[in-house]
């Protein structure tokens, strides 16, 4: 082990509750609004008519709503694509940030607000303290060809959970397999339970490992076990972990629980 790991980990736990405490951080989510949902196009607590249309939303504005589209004061309509991050979106209210996303073949738009109940409340996240035994040797096997498996969110709808390979470990002299995703950028995302969730923990975690190495060798360093969003903020559309991903063993390591006030 590193003797700047137990560091590195402290510095990079303090960067991530900065981060979620932040002012478009998760803990401000206040909705998530489906504007298929609303006929008329009003959705209350938003200003403005919200309307569907093809590949994108629809904005109609008034100059009585108080919202701004590209720091312009909003007067008409505007075509609306996806956001890319909460702290840029187009469209705004005062201090609060309006996103617009896609899910599957749905539009909806979130509703970011610095003023936040949870943000006010939140007094940090409880973690395990480093042990660097849960700093493993992983290995990604990727699938021939990735698949879709549908499964529960957090808003208890069902949807596709895209999976590209398997990254085994081995754990006490046993192996074990996650079923992962790979993100844009070469790195592995995985969706988990394990023995403590529900109790001990939060009932499931992400796990963000690096790019794998040609070979496919990476390391899978559980002590940056992740709360998922929906940890945060209730309308965040999280995906439960799909079969095969609830590890038969208490890891305790990451990221537990949120602290509120």
């Amino acid at each position: 082990m590193s003797t700047h790991a137990p560091q590195e980990w402290r510095d990079w736990h303090a960067r991530r509750v900065a981060t979620v405490s932040g002012p478009y951080g998760p803990l401000t989510l206040t909705g998530t609004h489906w504007p298929a949902d609303h006929p008329g196009g009003r959705i209350e607590g938003l200003p403005g008519v919200w309307t569907e249309r093809g590949d994108g939303i629809v904005l109609r504005a008034a100059a009585g709503d108080g919202l701004t589209v590209d720091g312009e004061p909003a007067d008409g309509e505007f075509h609306l694509g996806q956001d890319g991050d909460p702290t840029a979106t187009r469209v705004a209210v005062g201090e609060r940030h309006l996103l617009v996303l896609r899910r599957e073949d749905r539009w909806a738009v979130r509703d970011y607000d610095p003023d936040a109940a949870a943000r006010r409340a939140f007094a940090g996240i409880e973690v395990y303290e480093y042990d660097e035994r849960w700093v493993l040797p992983g290995l990604f096997r990727p699938y021939a060809q990735g698949r879709t498996v549908r499964v529960p969110h957090a808003d208890g709808q069902r949807r596709g959970l895209g999976l590209a390979g398997e990254l085994a470990f081995t754990v006490a002299g046993d192996e074990h397999t996650l079923e992962v995703a790979v993100e844009g950028d070469g790195s592995l995302w995985a969706v988990l339970a394990d023995d403590t969730s529900g109790t001990d923990s939060y009932r499931f975690r992400f796990l963000r490992p690096p790019a794998p190495a040609e070979d496919g060798t990476v390391t899978v360093d559980f002590n940056r076990t992740l709360l998922p969003p929906c940890a945060f903020a209730d309308h965040f559309l999280c995906p439960f972990p799909p079969p095969g991903n609830t590890l038969p063993i208490a890891l305790r390591a990451g990221e537990r629980n949120r602290i509120v006030h």
